[in-house]
């Protein structure tokens, strides 16, 4: 703890002081590599949370991508972003939550009202813009976060209007990218069914005691996978398509949790 005390008041805080006014010029004049300094931001914050990330497979860059994913804590931003360029899309009150909202905006965060099924356009509208211009999107398809162990039902409606909210913004060679978050060890060793509290982000637990949970926790070793991109046409139909990710997504964390090989095919290295 004392460590990342320190490492909190003389590396993260001085990097915030410099990153976050260039990072809202950066985003206010629309330049191209936007993505820089977020990158630069969650790598940094892998190290003081103690997060080890392992990569398998590829994540999509340089096309239209939406990736689904599992979610375990809200600590799986910042290994997804310290790995890929993606902008997640985030329920509203994040845009309200004191400093998270101003780092969420300055990573062009897109926000849904998940209690207003009439903000499912719009939503959709802001991720196909965005994917439109080769960006990835990426949506924890769940709709709330879970222990690790399983995956929740995805859900499909985000992913049906933003496959056509991609077309109309004028996007071509979309795919859609299974994405799978596993937290395997603590300290090194596997992580127990008991352990998992230490990590996901329970409804028994606070926001503030989930915080302490997690930063005076044990190296955590955190592995992202990535599966192969594949097709999102206009003509898919959206539940077979959101089924389909989720089957994928399950059947790699399960394989992660008991440290086996992975099933299907996943990206390329």
């Amino acid at each position: 703890m004392l460590f990342r005390t320190l490492f909190f008041i003389f590396i993260f805080v001085p990097f915030l002081i410099v990153v976050i006014p260039l990072q809202a010029l950066i985003v206010a004049l629309r330049l191209p590599f936007w993505q820089v300094l977020p990158r630069a931001f969650h790598r940094l914050g892998c190290l003081f949370l103690g997060m080890r990330v392992h990569v398998i497979g590829t994540p999509s860059t340089g096309r239209p991508t939406l990736m689904v994913s599992n979610h375990i804590s809200w600590t799986d931003i910042v290994a997804l972003g310290s790995v890929a360029n993606v902008t997640f899309v985030a329920k509203r009150e994040v845009r309200d939550w004191f400093f998270v909202g101003m780092m969420a905006n300055l990573q062009r965060t897109i926000y849904a009202d998940r209690t207003r099924r009439s903000e499912t356009g719009r939503t959709a509208q802001a991720m196909g813009q965005h994917m439109a211009s080769g960006n990835a999107v990426l949506l924890f398809a769940e709709g709330q976060s879970d222990i690790g162990t399983h995956v929740l039902p995805f859900r499909s409606a985000l992913v049906g209007a933003a496959q056509h909210a991609m077309i109309e913004a004028g996007a071509r060679d979309v795919v859609i990218q299974p994405v799978t978050v596993a937290y395997t060890r603590l300290q090194g060793l596997p992580v127990s069914r008991n352990e998992r509290s230490l990590i996901a982000w329970i409804k028994s637990k606070s926001v503030g005691q989930n915080i302490r949970d997690i930063l005076a926790g044990p190296l955590k070793d955190v592995t992202i996978a990535f599966a192969e991109p594949l097709p999102l046409r206009e003509t898919d139909n959206r539940k077979a398509v959101t089924k389909a990710a989720e089957l994928q997504v399950r059947a790699m964390l399960v394989a992660l949790n008991r440290g086996g090989p992975l099933p299907g095919q996943l990206a390329q290295v």
